[in-house]
Parts: C-alpha cells; structure tokens; sequence
C-alpha cells in the first residue's frame, strides 16, 4: 500500500533509490504539504540524498556518523538537511525501529546533541497503537528506509514560523483519511 519500489533480487541500486525517494518527497511530503518545511528547502537545492549500500546495521552506523558529521561540517546554505536512503538493511520494521535507539546514541557520542537529530521513515511504518493499514501511518512511509538528517537550528526556525506541530500532525492524518489508501497509490501512478 505503499509507493511500490523495486524487489528484484538485490533491491534497487543508487539511481533507483535516489529516484523513487526524491519522487516520494516531491509527490507526497512536499505535494500533499505533510512538512510544511520541506518545500523551501527543496526549491532551494539544499537537500542532500544519500545513499547507504549498508547491508548490516553496523555499515549504516558507520556511514550515518559519516553523514552527520558532513552534515555539521557543510554551510546550510549548501545543505541544510540530508535524507540517507539505506535499501539493503533494516527491511524488518521492528528491526529499524530497535536500530534508532543507536542512531540516538550516535548523535551523542558524536557530541551532535542539540545540533543535529535524525528523524524516521520506513516503507511499513506504523505508529504506536495503530493498525498496520491504519492511512495515518503513511505521514512516515518512505519508499525505502530511510533517516533524514536535520539540523537543529532549522528545526527551530520551523517551529519559530509554525508554533503549534501538533497542528501539522493533526492537518496531515486528515488529509491522508481524505485521501485514503486508493488516493495514496494514485498518488504515485502519473
């Protein structure tokens, strides 16, 4: 129910991945409008996607340290957010939901606490105390894995210019209800 993606033997290469998640970005985060953020920062060519041909958790870490500390190193006029699309691991939801807690870790033994965070996406995600087919849940869905990158200072400047989140969650699960699961897979068949 999800934009579908590539399951030959292997999974997708670079270009596919790259592809289906810039799609994905462009046709359901920035066009259905579920961040608000996002569009500027698109439009302004400061989105860096990555790719991860990490088949382990522990090859992710590694190439996770190595994007943040890109990403703390690199003007935010040049990129201000980076989107790291890993295809080969963490397929299992539960699994990619264990490994945050990792990702968490990193970003402190890195000393990016406060700079730098890492938000989620995952092809099956599901919120806590939702169903699995439950519409809301695709707000998260990414056609791959996949960890964005976000610099704090950004972050608060969103919030400084949209006080209330809870009001984007809110205008997001309603314009998925609306949108349903048939809207969802229309979405990605132009």
């Amino acid at each position: 129910m999800h934009e579908p993606h590539d399951d030959a033997p292997g999974g997708p290469d670079e270009d596919q991945a790259i592809a289906l998640t810039r799609r994905w970005l462009e046709k359901a985060v920035i066009g259905l409008n579920l961040c608000p953020f996002a569009k500027a920062v698109s439009a302004k060519g400061q989105v860096r996607f990555a790719f991860s041909d990490a088949t382990t958790p522990q090859q992710l870490i590694e190439q996770l340290g190595e994007e943040l500390l890109l990403l703390r190193d690199t003007p935010p006029e040049q990129v201000d957010t980076t989107v790291l699309v890993h295809p080969h691991v963490l397929q299992d939801f539960l699994d990619y939901n264990d490994f945050l807690d990792q990702v968490d870790a990193l970003v402190e033994a890195l000393g990016l606490d406060g700079v730098l965070q890492v938000a989620s996406f995952h092809p099956d995600y599901r919120f806590a105390d939702s169903d699995a087919d439950d519409i809301e849940n695709f707000s998260n869905r990414s056609p791959f894995p996949t960890l964005h990158l976000l610099r704090e200072d950004s972050i608060d400047r969103a919030v400084e210019a949209y006080p209330d989140p809870d009001a984007i969650v809110e205008r997001n699960y309603a314009t998925l209800r609306q949108l349903g699961h048939e809207g969802w897979r229309r979405l990605f068949q132009s």
